[in-house]
C-alpha cells in the first residue's frame, strides 16, 4: 500500500457513501500525487483496476467495452477502477457504452480517476450527464488530520497536535512530503511533480508548443500569490499576448497547479469585478511568509466549499472583497448564493481589521473572523459569534473539513 496507509482519506467515506446510496459512476479528480489512485483501489478489498498510462491496460480498453468486461468477469470484483482515463480521446464515448452495457446493475461500482478536470476532454463524444457524481480531492487539511465527522458540515473546535500543525504549514499537505517530513527530499518530490505537470500533462491536453513560457508563467503566478492578477502585465514579463496568457492560466488550473479567487461585488458599492486573485495547489511552495499563510488559509477554504459542494451540503462559492478605495477582506464564503462568513488572514495578533465590520454590514455576513495563523488553539467555537473577531488559524481550520 505504501505510506497511504497510514493515513486515512476522507474521501473513502465519500465513495462508500455514494455506493451506499446510489449506482452512479464516481468521477475523483485532483493533483497528481494527492492519493486519488490510493482511495480508489483500496476503498474496497481487490478492485479491477485499469489505468490508461499502463500499455496492457490502455490496449484493453481500446479494445472495447467487451475486452474489459471478459477481463472483469475473470476477476469477479463489483468495483472497476479506471485510471487517467480522461487521456483516451473518445473515453466519454467508451465509458458511457461501458456504464449503460454495466453499470446500472446492482454490483457494479465503477470510479474514474484524473489528474486534470474531466470535462476539459470534450473530444470524447455523448454527454455523460446523470451518469456520475463528480469529487474533487485536495491536500491534507487540520480537520482531515483531526478525523472530520462526513456527515458534518462545521465541526466543534478540536486541537491539533504542534508537530502536525507545523508539518503541515511547512510541508504542504500532500501526503508523501507531509509525511516524510524532510526538506530534500520535498525539494525533490515537488521537481518531480511539476516536471509532469509541465512536461507530460499540459502536452496530453492541449499541444502547447511553448512550454517554456508555461512555464515561466507558472513561476510569476508562484511569486504573486494572492495578489490581485494583472494579465496584461503578465503577458510582458512573459511576452506573449493577453489571450495566450489567459488559455494558459485556465490550462495551469485545470492541471490543478492554482485556483482562481475571485471578486465579490453583489451589494458592495465600487467594488472589483474582473481581477482575480491566483493562490497554489502546493501552499508550501509559496516563499514569502505572509502570503505563505493566506494561501495555506484559502486552501483549506476552498477545501470545504468544494466538499460540502460536492457531497450535496448546499452551493458554496469561495471570493474576496475589495473596492476601489482598496478596503479588503482576503475571503468570503457563500452558501447558496448568501454571504456567510468573512476571513482575513493575519500572522500574528493584532488590531482588528476595521474591513470586517465594513464589509459584514455590507453583505449581511453571518460571521467575521481574522484568523491568526501564529496564535496558540483555543477551545471555543467561532460560528456562535456573530461580529468580528480574532480567532486562532488551528481554530477555525479544525472546524471545516
Amino acid at each position: 500500500m505504501g505510506t497511504m496507509d497510514l493515513l486515512p482519506r476522507i474521501y473513502t467515506d465519500c465513495l462508500t457513501n455514494h455506493f451506499r446510496d446510489g449506482r452512479e459512476m464516481a468521477f475523483l479528480e485532483g493533483p497528481r500525487q494527492v492519493g486519488k489512485t490510493t482511495v480508489a483501489r483500496f476503498f474496497q478489498d481487490n478492485p479491477v483496476y485499469l489505468n490508461w498510462d499502463n500499455a496492457d491496460h490502455r490496449q484493453m480498453i481500446l479494445s472495447g467495452p467487451a475486452k474489459v468486461t471478459e477481463y472483469i468477469g475473470l476477476r469477479q470484483s463489483p468495483v472497476v477502477v479506471f485510471d487517467e482515463i480522461h487521456k483516451y480521446p473518445h473515453w466519454k464515448t467508451f465509458i458511457k457504452g461501458f456504464y449503460d452495457t454495466h453499470g446500472v446493475s446492482a454490483d457494479m461500482r465503477i470510479i474514474l480517476t484524473g489528474s486534470a478536470r474531466l470535462d476539459i476532454y470534450r473530444k470524447g463524444g455523448d454527454s455523460l450527464m446523470g451518469r456520475y457524481f463528480l469529487y474533487r480531492m485536495h491536500p491534507l487539511s487540520v480537520a482531515e488530520l483531526l478525523g472530520s465527522d462526513t456527515n458534518s458540515t462545521i465541526h466543534p473546535p478540536r486541537q491539533l497536535e504542534e508537530r502536525q500543525w507545523q508539518r503541515l504549514r511547512t510541508f504542504g499537505g500532500f501526503p508523501q512530503p507531509f509525511l516524510r517530513a524532510n526538506r530534500r527530499f520535498s525539494n525533490r518530490w515537488n521537481r518531480t511533480r511539476l516536471a509532469q505537470v509541465f512536461r507530460e500533462d499540459i502536452h496530453d491536453i492541449a499541444r502547447i508548443q511553448e512550454i517554456g513560457q508555461v512555464e515561466l508563467l507558472a513561476e510569476y503566478i508562484r511569486q504573486q500569490a494572492g495578489q490581485l492578477t494583472s494579465y496584461a502585465s503578465l503577458a510582458r514579463k512573459v511576452r506573449a499576448s493577453e489571450d495566450s496568457i489567459r488559455r494558459w492560466v485556465s490550462i495551469l488550473e485545470s492541471l490543478y497547479y492554482c485556483f482562481s479567487v475571485r471578486p465579490w461585488h453583489t451589494n458592495i458599492s465600487r467594488s472589483l469585478r474582473k481581477e482575480p486573485k491566483y493562490y497554489l495547489w502546493d501552499w508550501s511552495m509559496v516563499d514569502d511568509q505572509g502570503a505563505h499563510n493566506e494561501n495555506m488559509v484559502a486552501s483549506h477554504l476552498l477545501k470545504a466549499v468544494q466538499y460540502w459542494t460536492d457531497t450535496g451540503s448546499g452551493d458554496f462559492g469561495l471570493f474576496f472583497l475589495r473596492t476601489r478605495e482598496k478596503r479588503e477582506v482576503d475571503f468570503l464564503i457563500t452558501r447558496d448564493g448568501r454571504p456567510w462568513f468573512l476571513v482575513e488572514v493575519k500572522s500574528s495578533n493584532g488590531r482588528l481589521s476595521p474591513h470586517l465590520e465594513y464589509f459584514q454590514q455590507a453583505t449581511g455576513a453571518d460571521h467575521a473572523f481574522q484568523v491568526i495563523v501564529d496564535a496558540p488553539f483555543a477551545k471555543v467555537d467561532c460560528f456562535t459569534i456573530p461580529y468580528p473577531v480574532n480567532v486562532p488559524a488551528l481554530t477555525l481550520l479544525s472546524q471545516l473539513v
